[in-house]
Parts: C-alpha cells; structure tokens; sequence
C-alpha cells in the first residue's frame, strides 16, 4: 500500500507528529508502515505540515507522485528539504518550561534550570516517537546544525500550541540573540 494524501473523512484520527487531532475534511498524510501486530500494512497519519517537519521523505515522495490537492505544495517541500539537509531538526518536538532543574542539554551537558525556556527532543524509532531529552535555546542552532537562515519558529510554534503569542515572541528574542 502506497502513502496516501487525503481529505480525513471525520475527525477521528490524531496527527503522530504534534498528537492534535485531524479535522474532519482537512487533508492528512498517510504514511504506510508494516502493521507490527497483523499481516499487512497500516496507515499512520500526519498534518501535512507535520510530516514536513518530522518526516519529510514521505512528504517529498508524495509531493513527487503529484498530489494534486496539496494547496502550498513548494512551501511544504521546502519545508521537508530543509529537514532532510539537517536531519536533527526532525527530532523538535516543541517548547516548554523546565519543570525542574534535573534535565542536562544535550548539547552542552549543563542542567537546564527551573523555569528556563527548554526545547524537547524526539528520536523516530520503529513507528513512533519517542522522548530524547531537552535543549537550552541558547545551544540549538549548534545542535540542529542550522544556518541563520534556516528560522527554527515555525517548527516551534507548530509542536507548541498551547503557548501564548507573548511566550512565543519572548522565545523568538532569545533564539534570535547571539
């Protein structure tokens, strides 16, 4: 079974990338996995953008079969070869205050203070993801690999929903800061 892009005929299924449901008609992606428990094949499904960000060579190989309903289809090509040339930025997986002063950066080995901005990581492994540790926003250009023109916000502000416009703005001076 080939990867599908589709219109979700209801709103049941949840996003793998940011865990938000999918809204009814909205378009999802379908990557197709070796079902773990049966025979066969299974679908999991995505936001475009989310498989742009987290997993951008399916995103590229559904974009290069032509899905013709995909609206911005070089935006979020662009998106998933920016994460395909620097592969740790799949692994962002959202903004978060420290809640306590236990984690270390796996950048720099230092603790990440209470109450200080922190970013959590992701590895995809087998099917799913799963937790890898946090980063000081001051170490994640070093540890992403990026270029100063490649804009961390949108992968950010993506997997950080529940934030207020103040924090993000605030994040966005810090990231900005040298």
């Amino acid at each position: 079974m080939p990867h599908v892009i589709e219109a979700a005929p209801s709103a049941r299924s949840k996003c793998r990338g940011c865990g938000e449901r999918i809204e009814s008609g909205a378009l999802r992606l379908g990557e197709s996995l070796p079902n773990p428990f049966a025979e066969g094949e299974t679908l999991h499904w995505f936001h475009p953008e989310c498989a742009a960000f987290k997993r951008p060579e399916v995103m590229l190989e559904v974009l290069a079969a032509g899905a013709p309903q995909v609206e911005d289809s070089a935006g979020l090509a662009g998106l998933a070869q920016a994460s395909l040339d620097h592969p740790r930025l799949q692994r962002a997986s959202g903004l978060e205050r420290a809640a306590s002063g236990r984690a270390a950066c796996r950048a720099c080995k230092a603790p990440i203070e209470k109450g200080a901005w922190r970013i959590a990581l992701v590895y995809y492994e087998e099917g799913r993801f799963s937790p890898a540790g946090y980063l000081h926003l001051g170490c994640a250009r070093t540890y992403f690999e990026v270029p100063g023109t490649i804009d961390l916000m949108p992968r950010l502000r993506r997997f950080s929903p529940g934030l207020a416009e103040a924090d993000l703005h605030e994040v966005e001076g810090m990231l900005t800061t040298p």
